[in-house]
């Protein structure tokens, strides 16, 4: 591995791991303020959120930042990190121990290496993806430091599939596999990286919430579907990124967009 993934892995596992001990202590006892789009916002995002971006830009100071807190304009840089500082703040207010912390390297506006730590979990995914970004880089998804692949177990009735909860109405229908939901945009989504879940939907997630995971779950295998036809990457310059929604469709292989694809069209937002 390149001196610099070196350094940006080295980076993005010190400060997520910094960040969280700080959210485990504030953990369930932080007060939430509810944004303009309904979500909620507590002093511990914010204070995550200036923590990360400050760091940044000591470490790489060449570098743009893209964070859910303060700065949604995509900068003319080169390299861009995106930050969610607290997915699931719902859940790390209401103290249900699953939420956590997403960085995402972009390069010419394209994810390239990605990292979610969830603390309550002691869980670290990473990932890094070429696509088509024609860099030397290193390959591969990885879950505490061990390799990761998306399942390629034939669908039954006893595996699962996630929802988010603005994809409920799926439900309305027979569905071929075991709902779970969990709160969270990545950890939603990482599940099908790590195998445990054959697929997983998110209704409105924002450019923060996916960043990351879109590295990761490309490098274990797993298929990113988005379900509008706009494609997602290469952000634009100067574009602000703070309310548009990706209403996205992952699943451990290509055969099982057919089965699960029909099945989530039925959600309004998407017809």
């Amino acid at each position: 591995m390149s001196e610099f993934w070196n350094t940006v892995l080295s980076f993005a596992q010190q400060i997520t791991t910094e960040v969280g001990a700080q959210l485990l202590k504030d953990f369930g006892q932080a007060q939430a303020a509810e944004k303009a789009d309904g979500s909620l916002v507590t002093q511990s995002d914010q204070w995550a959120d200036e923590r990360i971006r400050s760091a940044i830009a000591q470490a790489f100071p060449d570098h743009g930042v893209l964070s859910e807190e303060v700065e949604h304009i995509f900068p003319d840089r080169e390299w861009c990190w995106i930050i969610d500082p607290v997915d699931g703040t719902t859940n790390f207010a209401r103290g249900l121990p699953l939420w956590g912390i997403s960085i995402g390297l972009l390069y010419q506006g394209t994810p390239v290496f990605g990292l979610v730590h969830l603390p309550p979990l002691g869980q670290s995914f990473y990932g890094y993806w070429q696509g088509e970004s024609g860099l030397e880089m290193p390959s591969g998804a990885f879950l505490n430091g061990k390799p990761i692949r998306s399942s390629q177990e034939a669908l039954t009735k006893n595996h699962f599939f996630n929802l988010c909860a603005r994809s409920t109405s799926v439900l309305q229908q027979p569905f071929p596999a075991k709902i779970r939901m969990l709160g969270v945009a990545t950890y939603n989504l990482l599940t099908v990286a790590a195998g445990s879940t054959m697929g997983g939907v998110e209704a409105t997630p924002k450019i923060w919430d996916i960043a990351a995971v879109w590295a990761i779950v490309q490098a274990s295998g797993a298929v990113w579907y988005p379900l509008e036809l706009t494609p997602i990457f290469p952000l634009e310059v100067g574009k602000d990124y703070g309310a548009r929604s990706y209403p996205t469709l992952v699943v451990s292989r290509k055969e099982l967009i057919e089965v699960f694809e029909p099945l989530v069209r039925a959600i309004g937002k998407f017809k």
